[in-house]
């Protein structure tokens, strides 16, 4: 069965491009342009990874992951991976403490690093 993979990012760019990367090793991939459409799609649950952006419009990975306490999804989700390109920040500490798993800085990862890290991720979900 193919895993599926949620990429909530506002930033269209990085959205497809990691969308592409990911189909291409056999993920299927969801898509989310803001953290409003990402937490509806987790509330459906049922991905075995999520990659979630820290600055987005309308609700950031932190209202995301804050609302991830309150309610539970309809299927569990796999280890949700912070897009990010801060690094040391108290925001990634506040993250990790509301469930992310780690964090991913867009500005460093190569294609390759991605998809270990996802597959690493999807894995433990299982």
């Amino acid at each position: 069965m193919t895993q599926r993979i949620l990429i909530v990012d506002d930033d269209a760019f990085i959205r497809d491009l990691y969308e592409e990367i990911l189909k291409n090793e056999g993920f299927d991939v969801t898509v989310a342009e803001n953290g409003e459409q990402g937490l509806e799609k987790l509330m459906q649950g049922g991905f075995a990874a999520v990659l979630l952006d820290v600055m987005m419009p309308k609700l950031d990975g932190l209202g995301v992951l804050t609302k991830l306490k309150e309610i539970t999804p309809a299927q569990p989700n796999g280890p949700i991976l912070l897009l990010t390109n801060l690094d040391h920040d108290p925001i990634l500490d506040k993250a990790k403490e509301l469930g992310a798993r780690t964090h991913i800085l867009k500005a460093d990862i190569l294609p390759p690093d991605l998809v270990r890290m996802v597959k690493e991720a999807a894995t433990a979900a299982n």
